[in-house]
């Protein structure tokens, strides 16, 4: 099942796919076909329900969300395509007119991704994601301790994530990490005089599964980290006028992180303690791939200028704040004529006017290059940030809020808020997190509002909580890339998965109640 937004397209997993077993790709057959027949008839039934207290618009929109929520979860056709759909139908079935439905396509989130996919882009051509990766992972301090290798890895992994997909940053790290472990086995071999077989050594699933699951937490560090993040502080601007900068979301987002990281570390490595403790040949290996890159090239010194640019222009504000206040025209004149979504596009636009080659008129990245984005993602975050639009302009949130709330009987803050973290966590390991993001966020929100809470922590929770799938191979192209490898049993992933969701969960609901009123946000 295609998971995360990054890769909403659908190309990783679809690769990783190939490598599942006969049962697994018949049942994601069936699960695509009889999703494809099931939502409309799901809709058409929901359509002709008795339910009262709704406005024929929201009765309506009711129906074209299960529509979409059903084709989002058996990816009965490409997720962006079903979001697409939603949108054409609200404005078929007259629940909005045009301009109001598609206005959600152009909002300045939209762009600001936009922006971090085509500097993300670079990076990969130039090789510039490696070359960092690399880099760290040469560190003297590492050496060849097994442990040190894997907390450096995952860290590496999850700094990464922070700015460019958790897919891409799992699909280039991957092959690291075979490399590593391949060290470790003909090692073990020398050591044994008997052949050692990579898939029969715990570290090679504490490697594998460190990849994909660091990169999926590393995500939730920055705004652009992942798109459910984006789809929350949109949701929180739009329904709450409560704006969080970057700045202010890096300083409990990133403290969050490394506590994550941490517990993720302490799973993986009692759950598969290296076999050795020094992996001779490992420091070579990295040592040796590192030198194929040669000197820094022109690409790359341009790919790290633009991205730098980015990130100071997306701080600033929080350093203008920090010397004269949040309220002073510095400061909002400054956020008023750069805001993160202009950040992100003047960086990227620097990507087409730095040349590489001035004679042959060669840039640092081509527009061919820049179509290979995915594009995907951005008409699913359009077509999300609008059905949310409409579940608050019809009163469908407000209504499913206070089902919810009568359901969950959660009456205070915190409490909803745990139960926002699990849903969205639990939900995301059978559908895409933007997805997930999208129905949720929104629904906290308005229960929030309806009992009188604070909207701040719940959203929060469950825009982080959507980054925290793990258990199964179909719940996130990171975890399908390694799965397909078939070096991680799926017992193994399911387990370490189990445990990481709990963990996870209750680690960001801690750190939130923390964190949070420490920023000003709770």
């Amino acid at each position: 099942m295609l998971k995360k937004e990054e890769n909403a397209g659908g190309g990783d997993f679809a690769a990783a796919e190939e490598k599942f077993t006969e049962a697994e790709k018949r049942f994601e057959r069936s699960r695509r076909t009889i999703g494809i027949f099931a939502g409309p008839v799901i809709a058409v039934i929901i359509f002709f329900l008795p339910l009262r207290g709704l406005s024929r618009e929201a009765h309506t929109l009711a129906a074209i969300i299960s529509w979409v929520v059903t084709w989002w979860v058996s990816e009965a056709i490409p997720i962006p395509a079903t979001a697409v759909l939603g949108a054409a139908l609200c404005i078929v079935s007259g629940v909005a007119d045009a301009r109001t439905v598609f206005a959600p396509f152009a909002d300045p989130i939209i762009f600001l991704f936009m922006g971090s996919f085509l500097l993300a882009r670079a990076m990969s051509v130039h090789e510039l994601d490696r070359r960092f990766a690399y880099a760290l992972l040469s560190l003297r301090l590492i050496g060849n301790s097994a442990g040190r290798i894997l907390f450096v890895y995952g860290a590496v992994c999850a700094l990464l994530s922070m700015w460019i997909s958790n897919t891409a940053t799992t699909a280039m790290m991957f092959p690291i990490g075979i490399g590593i472990i391949s060290a470790l086995a003909e090692m073990m071999a020398r050591q044994t005089g008997q052949e050692v077989h990579v898939e029969s050594l715990r570290f090679t699933t504490g490697m594998m599964l460190m990849a994909a699951y660091a990169s999926s937490t590393g995500g939730i560090g920055t705004p652009v980290g992942t798109p459910p993040n984006l789809i929350g502080l949109a949701m929180i601007e739009k329904f709450t006028q409560v704006k969080i900068p970057f700045f202010r979301w890096m300083m409990f987002a990133v403290p969050l992180l490394v506590i994550t990281y941490l517990v993720l570390f302490s799973i993986m490595v009692r759950l598969h303690k290296p076999e050795v403790r020094r992996i001779q040949g490992s420091r070579e290996f990295v040592q040796c791939e590192r030198a194929r890159l040669g000197p820094w090239t022109r690409g790359q010194k341009n790919t790290l200028v633009a991205f730098l640019v980015a990130v100071v222009l997306w701080i600033m504000p929080g350093f203008l704040t920090l010397i004269s206040g949040q309220d002073s025209p510095l400061t909002r004149g400054y956020s008023s004529r750069v805001p993160e979504a202009v950040a992100a596009v003047l960086a990227a636009l620097l990507l087409f006017i730095f040349p590489i080659n001035w004679k042959k008129r060669k840039f640092t990245l081509t527009w061919r290059q820049a179509l290979q984005i995915d594009w995907g993602t951005l008409l699913l975050f359009g077509g999300g940030l609008s059905l949310g639009d409409l579940m608050f302009r019809t009163g469908l949130a407000e209504t499913l809020g206070k089902g919810l709330l009568d359901l969950c009987g959660a009456t205070s803050l915190w409490g909803l808020t745990l139960v926002g973290i699990f849903l969205a966590t639990f939900v995301s390991e059978i559908t895409s997190n933007t997805a997930v993001a999208t129905m949720v966020v929104p629904i906290m929100i308005s229960v929030s509002l309806a009992g009188g809470l604070n909207p701040i922590p719940p959203a929060i929770g469950a825009t982080i909580g959507a980054s925290y799938a793990f258990m199964l191979p179909v719940s996130t192209p990171p975890n399908a890339i390694v799965y397909g490898s078939g070096l991680v049993p799926i017992t193994r992933m399911i387990r370490a998965g189990a445990l990481l969701n709990i963990a996870g969960g209750l680690v960001i609901w801690a750190s939130l109640r923390i964190l949070l009123p420490f920023v000003g946000l709770a």
